[in-house]
């Protein structure tokens, strides 16, 4: 049971040039995959491409094919990849329904239209909502939220969802410190808790330091390095494609850089 690519290349419609080109990948139950890179890389591309949007709903060529828990994207209908794999989109305000009148209502909307009990849709909503520490605004119109208020939210619907498969387009990219902490202890507890597989697009690369198993870079639309994380992301090579190192991966240089001895007990 995984979520695959293989030999995956994707062009938009009405454009010359394939946006991805040759990607493999495969995320399994319980693991988080990094995917980091420059801007313009494909990689909100590799996310709808990942959940069946492109090509279904946007158009498009797909080369190569994308499986989830074998199902070909291509053959199925956006319900039944829907029910299996979720994608938080970049703009949270675009993932919200416009339908709900609070935010509790917001959260709870996904479950609802899986016709769950009632006591389902109740547990599974407050669950998402404490795990993001957003309960004190569960009584807010979605629609006057803050950038960062928006995200939490969108992402909570999500993870109200509890999809076997999490597709996440940089998440936390309106949140500060602590608001990027809740997000990552979430998403372990996602994958914990619901063995859920999990895709995230991030540019902080701390974050992917913490969450991740692997990592895959992006540039140009094709994989370029993959590996562990922690080999991955302490390359020096990275911050040529504007991949920043996490912290105690720039610490390290900058001490050997010194001439002193880098202690492993420091990272």
């Amino acid at each position: 049971m995984t979520l695959q690519l293989r030999g995956v290349g994707y062009r938009y419609a009405g454009s010359a040039e394939r946006t991805l080109r040759g990607i493999d990948l495969e995320l399994e139950p319980r693991r988080v995959l990094g995917i980091a890179g420059p801007n313009a890389a494909g990689k909100s591309t590799l996310c709808l491409v990942a959940v069946g949007l492109a090509p279904l709903t946007i158009g498009g060529t797909l080369e190569g094919t994308v499986t989830i828990d074998g199902i070909d994207t291509r053959s199925a209908r956006q319900y039944e990849i829907a029910q299996r794999a979720s994608i938080l989109f970049q703009e949270p305000h675009t993932q919200l329904s416009d339908s709900a009148p609070t935010v509790w209502e917001e959260v709870a909307f996904g479950p609802r239209n899986l016709s769950l009990p009632l006591d389902e849709v109740t547990a599974r909503t407050w669950a998402a909502i404490e795990a993001l520490s957003i309960a004190d605004i569960v009584d807010r119109d979605p629609g006057r939220l803050s950038g960062g208020q928006a995200q939490l939210v969108a992402l909570a619907s999500v993870l109200a969802l509890q999809p076997a498969y999490l597709v996440l387009d940089e998440p936390t990219s309106q949140l500060d410190p602590e608001g990027t902490r809740l997000v990552g202890a979430a998403l372990v507890q996602a994958a914990e808790t619901t063995g859920a597989g999990i895709l995230i697009v991030e540019h902080k690369t701390d974050l992917l330091a913490r969450l991740c198993d692997e990592v895959a870079v992006l540039d140009t639309g094709t994989i370029v390095r993959r590996g562990p994380t922690r080999d991955v992301l302490a390359d020096p090579e990275l911050e040529a494609l504007g991949v920043v190192a996490p912290g105690p991966a720039r610490l390290r240089r900058a001490v050997e850089a010194s001439g002193r001895r880098w202690d492993p007990a420091w990272s």
